[in-house]
């Protein structure tokens, strides 16, 4: 069965089946709450964080249902746990669809921000995602995986520069007979997943990176890497420092998204353009289509843009570039986790809250494209 095939089943049995029993239970359903059911649905929460069970001493707050309020957090886009916890205080449909029948049942504020640290460092939203891609692509091949990075900005400082005695030093040119040190690019060829991700920096920093009107835009805190899949699914993700350049998070992140889904093309910008990206793409049976970097040579990017005339001239179509130009998908997705699903609100500090933040939005934001190919 293909994918909008199996979505379609699924959406045809909310319509028919689950709103309407949702409905008699815990009231009128909006949009959002549809969208909240739907996420909740496909995930299966109870499957990643078990139920409250029994013991001795005071019972731990219900950890499954503290997981679905930062779903209904993700899906409504509120700024702060703050605002999710007065949204549900006086919504009871979304009260009801969390766990908590009364609203003398909604935990502290402390508790959520417990239970937030535990689901950063379990992973929780990165496994949810995981099962869910896995399960949607079991039985399709997507044509094309579109690779980009947005900025992330952080309440927090960048670390400071490590002191001369602690900096290590560029060796420079390597002697007669010595062997040239190896860039990351090429270490990572001979690396297993865990290590490369390992490897990479995870401190915030300050970045910068030239928008789509040409002018350089600094920003402090992180920088999000996205796969995206033709039909506008992210794939797979990864944070790293807002310093780090994209092309060092390619191989990684092309690794995390063998491992779920089988495509044919990786679509990369010109900041991707490296011989260790290209070659780890058809060493893992795809195609890579990556925009030349002209490495500031003047010359040859007018003969490049001579050379493009002279095809439009002469009516040629170039299949790779018909292909390329279908890169701006993953642009869209950026901007959708950033304007709709809290990635302009990070208020938590560290790399794993950072992160399990972001996730727990393209989580949500997942469910919804997927939902949205029935349409």
């Amino acid at each position: 069965m293909s994918l909008v095939s199996s979505l379609t089943d699924i959406w045809n049995r909310f319509q028919g089946e689950l709103f309407p029993k949702l409905a008699t239970e815990v009231g009128e359903l909006h949009t959002k709450h549809r969208r909240l059911v739907a996420v909740l649905d496909m995930v299966g929460v109870e499957g990643f964080v078990g139920v409250r069970g029994g013991g001795s001493g005071r019972p731990v707050e219900d950890r499954a249902a503290l997981a679905r309020a930062f779903i209904a957090k993700a899906v409504w886009d509120f700024p702060t746990t703050r605002d999710l916890m007065d949204r549900i205080a006086c919504d009871p449909v979304l009260r009801r669809l969390c766990g908590w029948s009364r609203v003398g049942a909604i935990p502290s504020e402390a508790t959520f921000s417990r239970a937030f640290g535990e689901f950063a460092r379990s992973r929780l939203p990165e496994r949810m995602h995981e099962a869910v891609i896995r399960t949607a692509f079991e039985e399709t091949i997507v044509g094309h995986v579109s690779r980009d990075s947005t900025a992330i900005e952080a309440r927090e400082k960048p670390e400071p520069k490590a002191t001369d005695e602690t900096v290590e030093r560029n060796p420079g040119r390597p002697r007669k007979g010595e062997a040239k040190r190896p860039t990351r690019l090429q270490r990572q060829l001979r690396m297993d997943r865990t290590a490369m991700i390992d490897e990479l920096p995870t401190d915030p920093a300050v970045g910068s990176k030239k928008n789509a009107k040409g002018f350089v835009e600094t920003w402090r805190g992180y920088k999000l890497h996205v796969d995206t899949a033709d039909s506008g699914v992210p794939i797979s993700c990864l944070l790293t420092s807002a310093s780090l350049h994209d092309s060092q998070a390619a191989i990684p992140l092309a690794t995390l998204s063998t491992e779920r889904v089988t495509y044919l093309y990786e679509l990369m910008d010109a900041a991707y353009d490296a011989e260790e990206i290209g070659w780890h793409s058809y060493l893992s049976g795809h195609v890579p289509i990556i925009d030349v970097n002209t490495r500031r040579d003047r010359h040859w990017k007018k003969e490049r843009a001579r050379e493009a005339r002279a095809r439009r001239c002469a009516g040629h179509r170039d299949p790779q570039r018909v292909r390329y130009n279908e890169r701006s998908t993953v642009e869209r997705v950026n901007s959708r986790i950033k304007d709709s699903y809290g990635g302009r609100h990070v208020r938590v500090r560290g790399h794993h809250k950072v992160f399990c933040h972001l996730m727990f939005g393209v989580l949500a934001l997942t469910v919804d494209q997927l939902m949205r190919l029935t349409l």
